[in-house]
């Protein structure tokens, strides 16, 4: 591999001629600049300067470096222009990955933040179950993802990552308006579901899976009558009167006005959200900014259910 230092002072030598001339130029003593013409010779592999008292000339391979030499310095500076700016946070791409419901508000509100101070980064957004994401996020696939885990469940994610944490996610009951414990004083527990049909998402998500978790915690499996991966699904089909469900509060910022959306005692199941990061890539700019976008929406959205919909008092 020949060494860009010596590249530097070898087109210095051929543009002036003269070892002298280039020592001058470049600020190096004579006997320094012979010496690093010799050394890219021996990692060329040939001569690249004929000497005599005239001066210096490149030699055949020596021109055919020259002329490339220009080019490749130029690249060179290119890259650590680009490598600069990215550090700097002014350029170059963030990766970004989510699980669907932060995809479906948060990460567009904190991408639409970001990109009003860092317009010269170009920002991607892939979606995602947790536990898909995390394995491509230690691989260096993406830069920063937002992923979560179920309090008490045992499924770490986070081996091999930095994680930041974020906010605690709720799981609320949904109930058609209708449901004879929408409007009960006392807020629902999960015991009294156990003769309910459910809706949840496919069995397979750590959503479900938590679900049912849950209820057999509470002396009994829930009876799943439908699954939805989309939550306005979920919703119509609770609107519909064929089940319940439990819903994540970052789901419910669009509420239906014919369910009600109540918390459950003595608390409602918690997922915790959190960044994460690969622990071995370096942190730039960019992907600390983010963090602080993420951080500040995450406390804006720390609210009630909201949007049109009806959430029952505890």
């Amino acid at each position: 591999m020949l060494d860009v230092k010596r590249l530097n002072i070898f087109r210095e030598v051929v543009s002036q001629g003269s070892f002298s001339a280039a020592a001058d130029a470049l600020d190096y003593s004579q006997s320094a600049v012979s010496q690093a013409i010799q050394t890219l010779e021996g990692e060329a592999g040939v001569a690249l300067i004929e000497r005599s008292r005239g001066g210096v000339r490149p030699t055949a391979a020596g021109a055919a470096l020259a002329g490339h030499v220009a080019g490749i310095l130029a690249q060179l500076a290119a890259a650590e222009d680009e490598i600069a700016a990215i550090v700097a946070g002014h350029g170059g791409h963030l990766r970004t990955a989510s699980f669907p419901t932060a995809g479906a508000d948060l990460m567009p509100r904190a991408i639409a933040a970001f990109r009003g101070s860092h317009p010269g980064v170009e920002v991607s957004l892939a979606e995602g179950e947790p536990e898909e994401i995390a394995p491509r996020l230690r691989a260096g696939e993406f830069d920063l993802a937002l992923l979560f885990e179920f309090e008490g469940a045992g499924e770490r994610l986070t081996t091999g990552l930095r994680r930041f944490e974020l906010f605690e996610d709720p799981l609320h009951l949904a109930l058609p308006a209708d449901h004879k414990l929408a409007r009960r004083e006392l807020p629902p527990r999960l015991e009294d579901l156990s003769e309910e049909s459910w809706v949840q998402t496919s069995a397979t998500s750590p959503c479900a899976r938590h679900v049912v978790r849950s209820c057999i915690a509470a002396g009994f499996e829930p009876r799943v009558s439908f699954e939805s991966d989309d939550y306005l699904t979920v919703q119509g089909l609770v609107a519909a009167g064929v089940g319940v469900a439990l819903i994540p509060q970052t789901a419910l910022s669009t509420v239906r006005g014919d369910i009600v959306v109540r918390p459950l005692s003595p608390s409602s199941p918690v997922r915790e959200v959190f960044a994460a990061t690969p622990r071995a890539a370096a942190a730039t700019a960019a992907v600390a900014t983010m963090l602080d976008v993420l951080r500040r929406e995450a406390r804006i959205r720390s609210r009630p259910p909201g949007g049109g919909g009806r959430e029952a008092a505890p």
